[in-house]
């Protein structure tokens, strides 16, 4: 793929790797976590993006920090290079060219209680068109990415050019060692909590130190980058975690207990796609999604979603 030609003495085109290393630096807000998820080394990486800002005549990433930040350019870029990286790769699925599939991308927890309804309610209204839940660890879920249409999200999201609804809120558990002294308690307070370390999904997690008050904010951290890790680093004990209701159902292990929290705010399930024409199908979707939260024809909603 080439976009043409570069301006002054950078007559080369642009390649999709270019924008794919645009993006996983985006994403990743380091060179070396790019370097680590396309399996090629940090020259690689830090050349290639060099050599798209050179071909646009512009700065992408703002580089005087040491966590990576998109500078406006960059920012106003992103959108573009996802759906251009997203349509080529569509491009050349065969299997997509019969059936177009809605992806429908989650970090975590999917659509809660209301999972099961909400697939087998498509596909039996729309066997044409297959609806593909894919879970990937990252904020929003691909969708920036362009792996997926449209994402199941929690929390606030502030990602330029996303378009968000919020289709439900569930109560927040705390999560803690299954064989812990505060497993056996009825329910649990932020502060709680705070005597120990608080495990933090930073990749694709919703929870942030901000959850607590200042004066009652945990004073250590463990830092994970997925639910998996998240889950292990709990049930061994080295701290403890926040989630979402929906969490207890559809992450259950064995060395974990889930315990409800009388005093954090409720968490927001949103509904996130890009702004702008995307697939046919999602306004199909949201329908469905708001109808089965609903307890509409097509579905019942359960007496605690979570």
């Amino acid at each position: 793929m080439s976009t043409g030609q570069g301006t002054g003495t950078h007559r080369r085109g642009i390649e999709l790797r270019h924008l794919r290393a645009f993006l996983a630096v985006a994403d990743e807000g380091s060179v070396t976590r790019a370097a680590a998820r396309l399996q090629v080394t940090q020259p690689v990486v830090s050349r290639t993006l060099a050599a798209l800002e050179r071909h646009l005549g512009v700065r992408l990433v703002d580089r005087s920090t040491h966590h990576l930040a998109l500078t406006p350019e960059g920012v106003a870029f992103r959108d573009k290079a996802a759906n251009a990286v997203g349509a080529f790769d569509e491009a050349l699925d065969p299997g997509r060219l019969r059936h177009w599939p809605l992806r429908l991308g989650h970090a975590w927890s999917a659509f809660g209680p209301y999972t099961t309804p909400l697939l087998r309610t498509w596909q039996r209204h729309h066997p044409g068109t297959p609806l593909e839940l894919l879970r990937i660890d990252d904020r929003t879920a691909g969708l920036t990415r362009g792996e997926v249409d449209a994402a199941l999200l929690r929390g606030p999201v502030d990602t330029p050019g996303l378009v968000t609804e919020v289709l439900f809120t569930e109560e927040r558990v705390a999560a803690v060692a299954a064989d812990g002294p505060l497993a056996a308690r009825a329910s649990l307070s932020l502060a709680d909590l705070a005597d120990g370390a608080v495990v933090l999904n930073t990749v694709s997690g919703a929870t942030t130190l901000d959850l607590w008050p200042p004066q009652v904010r945990p004073a250590a951290t463990v830092t994970v980058a997925n639910t998996d890790d998240w889950l292990t680093a709990i049930a061994a004990g080295r701290g403890n975690g926040v989630s979402g209701a929906s969490t207890v159902g559809m992450h259950p292990h064995a060395g974990v207990a889930y315990v409800p929290l009388d005093d954090a705010p409720p968490l927001p399930v949103l509904l996130a796609r890009r702004d702008g024409p995307g697939h046919p199908a999602l306004p199909r979707l949201a329908a469905l999604a708001r109808e089965i939260v609903g307890g509409g024809e097509h579905g019942s909603a359960p007496d605690n979603p979570g």
